[in-house]
């Protein structure tokens, strides 16, 4: 879908859904030193952008072979994939819907893996209500890598000030803005983005 004006681009993780690790593993290694020695001892954070490239369930378990001693800890980030997932933040979902109703044409631009993204879909629907959505496990290639960028101006029909992204790493939003785009970094401060939104001239 296309539409005049601009459109808005969200990212999901911690945008519009609460996610981290820590919802299972702290449950799974309550001890803080345990957990946080698990977290520095193994390469989580490339395994799961590994798994953004593509699906999440084969990286683990490659993870998993080859690290043995760790597998039964390892393994829970795919099987148990849906208790790192705090649920929706509903004032940004609401936002979100807010926005579309009054017409302006907003599309997902995330690092989800494709099967751990139809996974949280299936819990949480409203993830999936956009007008449009670049998955990178569907796209083979994550933020902040151009491409990714490309494929959304070459899906909206859109590019530079005709985009605005929300995400809550800066330098995604930098690479956003280096192709002209308008952005925001969301640390949660809500007032905030709508203001910034306002600025942009969207119809909060």
């Amino acid at each position: 879908m296309t539409s005049g004006g601009k459109t808005l681009v969200w990212d999901i993780g911690s945008v519009l859904l609460d996610w981290s690790p820590d919802y299972l593993f702290g449950q799974l290694i309550p001890d803080e030193a345990a957990r946080q020695a698990f977290y520095s001892r193994l390469p989580l954070d490339e395994m799961n952008l590994d798994g953004d490239r593509g699906k999440l369930e084969p990286t683990v378990a490659r993870l998993a072979e080859n690290h043995p001693e760790d597998a039964m800890l390892i393994l829970p980030w795919w099987a148990a994939w849906d208790r790192m997932c705090g649920g929706l933040i509903e004032e940004m979902v609401s936002l979100r819907n807010t926005l579309r109703s009054a017409g302006t044409p907003c599309w997902a631009l995330t690092n989800f893996a494709a099967d751990s993204w139809d996974r949280g879909v299936d819990l949480y629907p409203e993830l999936g209500a956009f007008d449009g959505l670049v998955v990178s496990g569907r796209e083979g290639t994550v933020k902040p890598e151009p491409r990714i960028y490309e494929i959304m101006e070459q899906r909206t029909g859109k590019t530079g000030a005709d985009l605005f992204f929300i995400d809550d790493r800066d330098y995604n939003i930098q690479i956003a803005q280096d192709r002209g785009w308008g952005g925001h970094v969301f640390d949660g401060d809500i007032p905030a983005l709508k203001a910034a939104l306002v600025e942009a001239g969207f119809p909060i």
